[in-house]
């Protein structure tokens, strides 16, 4: 008999409060819309009135299928529930769904609070009640409950007694400073359990900064709570929230959650969760973690030789599910350790072959260059050229004759110091000479840096393959000092997206960083263009 599970996600209030994410009311719209497509059943879209940009989105929620929730925190003393105007504002979002976070841990209600116990209960059962009187659902975060149980156990229960009593439809167990083991997080849930509390009226809120935060929010599901909540890509304050992205599959695909549990999220939802991963950090103008669980660029790549000749036999040899049950794919990298099998397997994933003389040209150049400092398996559209070159597939598209990068730095009309970068790209197209000029500054005067002259100089006039260059972005710029002193290597690799969607990364390798990030972009424009 499968039991309801409920998953309740706080990327837009708890995710916003991680340093540097700030999200506009538009992007809050955008992201709650995602998590509907996932099949969430409570999107938590901020604090009405705690700052503009929630009050904004509260002012044009977006409709959705999942419960929208507003959030909150208990009266204050010395005033009714009714009276409160920090509660009023968040009733006043008109939520279906409203979460108020309360103390239960005795040591903050006296030291934080500066309260008596007996008022923090009154305070939990007024504004509770309040909201069940205005017809809402009422949602209990029981702020620091792991460290109160363990502090006063008596008084952290009575804090739960008094929501439930009051009429609050959930009763969440917040680890709020993230350090509570996943055992004692399931010891404690059986003790609430056992106290009388019913697993179906508990939530589980779990922060990550001994890095268990998923781990705790499973222990606390397979002890009887039936609501779980985190953030998309495991945002929030300090070390972050329950990564839903790693949550999601498990509690979808890994036993025995699957067969237990029936949740809102769908199957055929799944292969959308890299997508919806990767905009997330777009928005956020993040590099997305390449070693992040299921939908990581790394998650099911293979580097050694012995991986992946195992992978083209069987790919569970080395695989817990298949890649595209996540929206993820196979990866199988060219790096100094790479095998023929590593290599043919490569190969046939971009639809190319060769005998193998040409193989092993290819894997002694690449094993060669790696030497020197490149890296192929995070740069694997250079990869691919070199692959063509190799094996005589590679169109003789253009030419560069020279290139220069001037730098300069001087003062405005204003005063100001302000910095320059300028490029000159010579190219040779079909016998014909293009020169091309780009400064670094973007439409509103801000400089961009050398790198960013470069590339828009050099794909600012290719003849003929102009068209086909135009919607290439810049999308993350990552450099290496290979050794120090006089003998110094740089590695640059250079991450790319065009307008289809279509992410590839390119390495160069110079001790002149300019040059080095030359090549990269030189390479990316080459395999747009072969593509």
């Amino acid at each position: 008999m499968t039991e309801r599970l409920y998953l309740y996600d706080t990327t837009l209030r708890d995710g916003q409060q991680t340093q540097g994410v700030s999200f506009s009311a538009g992007e809050k719209r955008e992201i709650a819309a995602m998590l509907d497509t996932l099949g969430i059943d409570h999107v938590e879209g901020g604090w009405p009135g705690a700052n503009p940009t929630d009050s904004e989105f509260f002012e044009a929620p977006p409709t959705l299928t999942a419960t929208l929730t507003a959030f909150g925190m208990t009266k204050r003393a010395g005033r009714s529930a009714a009276n409160d105007d920090v509660l009023a504002a968040v009733l006043n979002a008109g939520t279906p769904s409203v979460c108020l976070v309360g103390k239960t841990n005795i040591f903050h209600v006296e030291t934080a609070l500066g309260i008596a116990p007996e008022e923090n209960l009154a305070n939990i059962r007024d504004s509770v009640a309040h909201l069940v009187a205005e017809g809402r659902e009422a949602i209990f975060d029981a702020e620091h409950f792991f460290d109160g149980y363990t502090l006063d156990p008596t008084y952290a229960l009575a804090c739960l007694d008094t929501a439930c009593a009051a009429g609050a439809r959930w009763l969440v167990l917040c680890d709020t400073n993230g350090g509570t083991m996943p055992t004692r997080i399931a010891q404690v849930v059986g003790e609430v359990i056992a106290h009388g509390i019913p697993g179906d009226r508990l939530g589980i809120h779990t922060h990550n900064d001994t890095e268990q935060a998923v781990a705790g929010s499973l222990a606390a599901v397979e002890a009887g709570v039936r609501q779980v909540q985190g953030t998309l890509n495991g945002l929030g304050e300090r070390c972050g929230n329950a990564n839903l992205t790693t949550l999601i599959p498990t509690l979808l695909l890994k036993e025995p959650y699957a067969s237990r549990f029936a949740t809102n999220m769908a199957r055929d939802a799944l292969p959308t969760l890299v997508t919806v991963s990767r905009r997330l950090d777009d928005i956020l103008n993040r590099v997305p973690r390449r070693d992040a669980a299921y939908v990581g660029a790394s998650a099911f790549a293979h580097k050694a030789g012995l991986h992946a000749s195992a992978i083209l036999k069987d790919p569970t040899t080395y695989e817990h599910i298949p890649p595209e049950a996540v929206g993820n794919t196979r990866i199988v990298p060219m790096s100094n350790q790479a095998g023929l099998s590593n290599l043919r397997k490569r190969l046939a994933d971009l639809g190319l072959e060769g005998d193998e003389a040409a193989l092993r040209r290819i894997l002694e150049r690449v094993k060669v260059r790696e030497d020197q400092g490149y890296a192929y398996d995070v740069a694997p559209a250079s990869f691919e050229l070199i692959a063509r070159e190799e094996l005589g597939l590679m169109p003789d598209l253009f030419e560069v004759e020279r290139y220069r990068v001037t730098v300069e730095r001087r003062r405005n009309e204003r005063g100001e110091a302000v910095r320059l970068s300028e490029a000159v790209v010579v190219v040779r197209v079909d016998g014909e000479k293009l020169l091309s000029v780009s400064e670094s500054l973007d439409p509103e005067g801000t400089d961009r840096g050398p790198v960013n002259a470069l590339h828009r100089a050099l794909a600012k006039d290719l003849g003929r393959w102009q068209e086909q260059v135009d919607d290439i972005r810049l999308k993350d710029f990552r450099v290496r000092i290979m050794q120090g002193g006089v003998e110094a290597v740089t590695r640059v690799i250079i991450d790319h997206e065009d307008g289809q969607g279509r992410r590839w990364s390119t390495v160069g390798v110079s001790p002149n960083i300019v040059d080095a990030s030359f090549e990269a972009l030189l390479d990316a424009v080459r395999w747009k263009l072969v593509q």
